[in-house]
C-alpha cells in the first residue's frame, strides 16, 4: 500500500482506495431486521393495549349488570372485542413475516437465491395486503423493502457462487451444499437436526465433514450487514470533542489512525494485535507512527 505525508505528517493521502474497493460490499440486512421488528413489536403492543382495553370493559360491565345496567355496554364491548380480534391477528401474521425475514429470508443458513427471492416477495405482498389496517406503520415498512430486495440478498448470490465452487471440488450437486448450508439454521438440539444430519452424511460419507466446515467458513466470510459501520461511526464521536472544526485534514488523520491502529482485544481471536488494514489486505505494516514518518520511543 502506498502512503504520503505531507506537512509533518499532519495532513495525509493514504492510497488505499484499490484495496478497499477490491471488497465486496453487500446489502445492510440490520436496518431491515431491525424495522420489521420494531413494526411487530409496536403491533403486539397495541394488540396487548386492545385486550387490557376489553378487560376495563368487561370488568365495568360486571359491575353494571349488578345493578341491573349491563346492556350500557354491550355495543361498545362487541366493538371492543372485534378490535381486539383484529389486533391480534394482524400482530400475529406480522411476527410470522418478522420472523421469515429474520430466520429465513436474511439469514446465512437458509434457502437458494431464488427461493429467498420468492420469500422476500411473498413478504411484501402480504405486508402491502394488510398495509390499510395501519398504513402509517406497515407502509414506510414495505415500500422500504420493496425497493431493496436485490440490494438486501446480494449476500445469498455471493454465497450461491461459493457453493457452485464447493460442489465441483466436493463432486455432489449444488442443492447438496444448499442443505448443508440449511442444515447450520437448525437446532442442534432438535430431532429435526440429526435426521436432516443424518440423510446428509449417509448421501456424503466422508465428504460430509470437511464440506460442512467448508460451507461454514464460507457463510463466516460473507458479511451481510453494516456492524463493522455502526461501530466505527460510535468510535468516531469520541474523537470530535477535541477540536471545534473538523477539516479534511483531521478527518484524513483520523481515518488513518483508525486503519492502521492494532486491536488490542477482540471477540475475533484473530483479529487481535492486526489492524483492519492488515486484516484487509493480509499484509502486515509497521506501526502507525511510523508509517507518518515519526520514530518511536522505545525504552532500555
Amino acid at each position: 500500500m502506498d502512503y504520503t505525508v505531507a506537512d509533518g505528517g499532519r495532513a495525509l493521502r493514504a492510497g488505499q482506495a484499490a484495496a478497499w474497493g477490491a471488497v465486496p460490499c453487500h446489502g445492510d440486512v440490520f436496518h431491515a431486521e431491525r424495522d420489521v421488528g420494531l413494526l411487530a413489536f409496536y403491533l403486539e403492543h397495541r394488540a396487548a393495549g386492545c385486550t387490557h382495553a376489553r378487560e376495563k370493559l368487561e370488568r365495568q360491565m360486571e359491575r353494571r349488570k349488578r345493578h341491573g345496567r349491563g346492556n350500557e355496554l354491550s355495543k361498545r364491548l362487541v366493538l371492543c372485542r372485534q378490535a381486539e380480534a383484529k389486533a391480534l391477528a394482524l400482530a400475529a401474521d406480522i411476527r410470522l413475516l418478522a420472523d421469515w425475514i429474520k430466520q429465513d429470508i436474511l439469514s446465512l443458513a437458509g434457502p437458494s437465491l431464488a427461493d429467498r427471492q420468492n420469500l422476500f416477495d411473498f413478504v411484501v405482498q402480504e405486508l402491502a395486503a394488510r398495509e390499510g389496517l395501519c398504513p402509517h406503520r406497515i407502509g414506510p415498512v414495505r415500500r422500504a423493502l420493496q425497493g431493496q430486495r436485490d440490494n438486501l440478498l446480494a449476500f445469498a448470490g455471493v454465497l450461491e457462487e461459493g457453493f457452485i465452487v464447493l460442489a465441483s471440488r466436493f463432486q455432489t450437486s449444488l442443492a447438496t451444499v444448499q442443505e448443508v448450508c440449511e442444515l447450520a439454521g437448525l437446532d442442534p438440539n432438535t430431532p429435526a437436526y440429526w435426521q436432516h444430519e443424518g440423510r446428509l452424511r449417509q448421501r456424503l460419507g466422508v465428504r460430509f465433514g470437511p464440506l460442512q466446515e467448508a460451507v461454514r467458513q464460507g457463510m463466516a466470510d460473507t458479511p451481510r450487514a453494516s456492524s463493522i459501520v455502526e461501530n466505527l461511526n460510535s468510535r468516531l464521536r469520541n474523537y470530535f470533542f477535541l477540536r471545534r472544526e473538523l477539516g479534511n485534514d483531521y478527518l484524513d488523520l483520523l481515518r488513518f489512525f483508525l486503519n492502521h491502529r492494532r486491536f488490542l482485544r477482540s471477540e475475533c481471536p484473530q483479529r487481535i494485535g492486526k489492524s483492519p488494514a492488515e486484516l484487509l489486505t493480509g499484509r502486515s505494516h509497521p506501526h502507525w507512527l511510523e508509517l507518518l514518518g515519526f520514530q518511536r520511543f522505545h525504552r532500555n
